[in-house]
């Protein structure tokens, strides 16, 4: 994205010389590489960026400088709150140049309406393509939702970007959707799994998300087959909360041993002693897990070779092992004991 608007600036600048021209008719100001490399550091990770170099020809001395990479910069701080707005606001209805000012920040100048023309046509462009691909190549065997809040209001409300990733049954981990929604609105969710279905993604396997959102009674209505697992990223802070800041390790321990039992006997004997541990003095942690007790468990129930590591995906670039998607039988789960 961020290459994309640099190619957007230099083309709108080389666009002030085109009636620039040498003695022999040629073009005056002309393309001459790019700069060394450079990381700025983002809310998403380090991304490495070239700006280009421009060459006069006729002796005048010409620099292209971009606005959305200034000379040294090295951070953009609002980069993580900008890019979901960026593509609700500005894709979504138009309104590019204040969202791209965000992502640029106070400092940077001001992008002219050529550059937002051109943005506006490629990102819209690629938008449409992404969202037309057909899903039938893959199985898709999990959906990871949630509803990200970005953290910037547009007018009152605040933006929401419902997110939906997907494996394969080869372990490839891919969005499959982000549209602007309400996160609590099971017709919102319901509008992006409809769609995902008209673009042929079969029934998955299992369905990870948080508790509080619309996207389970969606599920009910468009994929009724799917088992329904609640995310334990969330779960695990939410009763992490409850307690003091000297027993959060030790209980985060007790968490991952009910999540990471190899079948639903040793999670439901890990569940009763994390229980057990707390539930005197801390009966509100105890509580919060007890109500999303058979919820929690579904994952249990599958091998534990189809790479399922918590609630949701931690990096998209890194494969999960391949998939047997068979339950696990008490044969499997007592010789996986003894191993």
């Amino acid at each position: 994205m961020i290459e994309a608007a640099i190619q957007a600036e230099l083309s709108e600048f080389l666009g002030q010389f085109e009636q620039r021209k040498t003695s022999e008719g040629k073009r005056g100001v002309i393309r001459n590489g790019y700069q060394p490399e450079r990381e700025i550091l983002t809310g998403v990770g380090a991304v490495s960026v070239r700006i280009p170099k421009v060459r006069s020809r006729t002796g005048d001395a010409v620099t292209f400088r971009s606005a959305l990479v200034p000379p040294y910069v090295r951070k953009t701080r609002s980069l993580e709150a900008a890019l979901p707005w960026l593509y609700l606001k500005g894709i979504s209805t138009g309104e590019m140049q204040e969202a791209l000012s965000v992502l640029v920040g106070p400092e940077a100048k001001g992008l002219s309406p050529g550059v937002i023309r051109r943005l506006k046509e490629s990102w819209l462009q690629e938008d449409s393509e992404w969202k037309k691909r057909s899903l039938d190549k893959d199985r898709w065997v999990y959906l990871w939702a949630d509803g990200i809040y970005s953290g910037i209001r547009a007018s009152s409300e605040r933006l929401c970007a419902l997110v939906i990733v997907g494996v394969n049954n080869r372990g490839e981990k891919h969005f499959l959707a982000i549209e602007d929604g309400m996160r609590e609105s099971i017709q919102s969710w319901k509008d992006v799994l409809l769609d995902l279905k008209e673009r042929d993604l079969s029934s998955p396997k299992l369905a990870i998300g948080d508790g509080a959102m619309g996207f389970w009674g969606a599920m009910e209505a468009v994929f009724p087959q799917t088992t329904h697992q609640r995310c334990w990223v969330h779960k695990t802070a939410n009763v992490l909360n409850y307690l003091p800041d000297s027993l959060q390790e030790k209980a985060k321990k007790g968490l991952h041993e009910i999540w990471m039992s190899e079948g639903r006997e040793p999670a439901q004997k890990a569940f009763d002693t994390f229980l057990k541990t707390y539930e005197a003095k801390y009966p509100k942690a105890t509580e919060c897990l007890l109500k999303d007790r058979e919820p929690l468990l579904p994952s249990t129930t599958f091998r534990r070779s189809i790479g399922f590591t918590s609630g949701r995906p931690t990096r998209l670039n890194r494969p999960l092992p391949r998939f047997d998607l068979g339950p696990i039988s008490p044969e499997d789960a007592s010789a996986k004991r003894q191993s």
